[in-house]
């Protein structure tokens, strides 16, 4: 069985950002890659690495299980299942942490980031998750991995923490490859571009979220940050607002960055603006109706249960062999 594997956090809606460098990438790869199975899941235990709502929480799951299904995924080629229901990725991640050095985990640049916005104090599961997250891959023997530019250290410490287990026990893990979208990797804020765009941010005008108004979508894009010199051209370092918007133009039209800056080279910014809006308004528009049949329908939970059953089949099969290969238990 040859597997794609992905899995996002329920922390709050998915933005733009989220949709143009994972999800709509997950759909485009599960149309290409027919000979492969899809497990996608919702990385619920990741959230739980900072504080949550429990309500919240809850109901944030839900909404993005839903929402998978709403961008296009097809359910005929789909494990789609919630982490924690898998209690297999708790204990791999245990015996993933047994293997991680210390030096490894702290190196991690997400940590470090995390690690500086936490006002609470930063709990063990901050610094340990890079761990959980290399079994949620090896569990299925991913062959690849969907994963943007702040995601690959982590899959190359996935792969080291595989090929240690290989070394000591045995042949046991494959190896997983990364697979990054060309275009969309990165959509950063509408407001402050040299920062990705983040479900997080305290500003919330600079980010586009999948279930929100399109009214306010429409305002976001409009008052977009741009430059003084209104000239519609891709350069990320002296023009990095409207650079980002022709990255998200780009990403749903399919068009190349150069074609877009031809037809828009004699126009200004506010037409080009109103045209990306429709654009985006158009694609949004077409996820929210499909969430709206899937968000409160039974086949979701048919989908999810289905899911669970495939996932703990694969994932325990795979525990035990790495129980005895590691020679604890009875």
């Amino acid at each position: 069985m040859k597997i794609v594997l992905s899995g996002i956090k329920p922390t709050g809606i998915p933005t733009l950002g989220n949709y143009l460098g994972a999800l709509k990438n997950f759909v485009k790869l599960q149309n290409e890659m027919k000979d492969y199975d899809f497990f996608i899941f919702v990385a619920d235990l990741h959230a739980l690495t900072v504080p949550q709502d429990p309500k919240e929480l809850k109901d944030n799951i839900r909404k993005l299980c839903a929402l998978y299904l709403a961008v296009g995924l097809n359910p005929n080629n789909l494990t789609l299942f919630i982490q924690s229901e898998v209690k297999e990725h708790v204990e791999l991640g245990y015996l993933m942490q047994s293997i991680a050095y210390m030096g490894e985990l702290e190196r991690m640049t997400q940590y470090k980031d995390k690690k500086q916005k936490q006002v609470e104090g930063v709990s063990s599961a901050l610094f340990t998750y890079p761990a959980l997250m290399a079994a949620d891959i090896l569990l299925y023997d991913a062959t690849y991995v969907p994963v943007g530019r702040d995601q690959m250290q982590h899959l190359e410490l996935t792969r080291t923490l595989a090929e240690r287990f290989n070394h000591r026990y045995g042949d046991t893990f494959t190896i997983p490859q990364g697979i990054e979208p060309k275009q969309g990797t990165k959509i950063t804020d509408l407001q402050n571009p040299t920062k990705k765009m983040d479900k997080s941010s305290e500003n919330d005008k600079g980010c586009i979220y999948l279930l929100e108004d399109t009214n306010r979508i429409r305002k976001k894009i409009k008052s977009a940050v741009t430059d003084l010199d209104g000239c519609i051209r891709y350069d990320k370092e002296n023009k990095p607002g409207i650079s980002n918007l022709l990255t998200i133009y780009a990403a749903l039209t399919n068009m190349e960055i150069k074609d877009i800056e031809e037809k828009y080279h004699d126009k200004g910014y506010g037409i080009f603006k109103d045209d990306l809006a429709n654009i985006v308004v158009n694609e949004i528009e077409g996820i929210q109706n499909n969430y709206q049949q899937w968000i409160n329908s039974p086949k979701l939970d048919e989908i999810l249960d289905q899911g669970r059953i495939k996932a703990t089949k694969v994932a325990q099969k795979k525990l035990e062999i790495v129980r005895k290969k590691m020679g604890y238990g009875r």
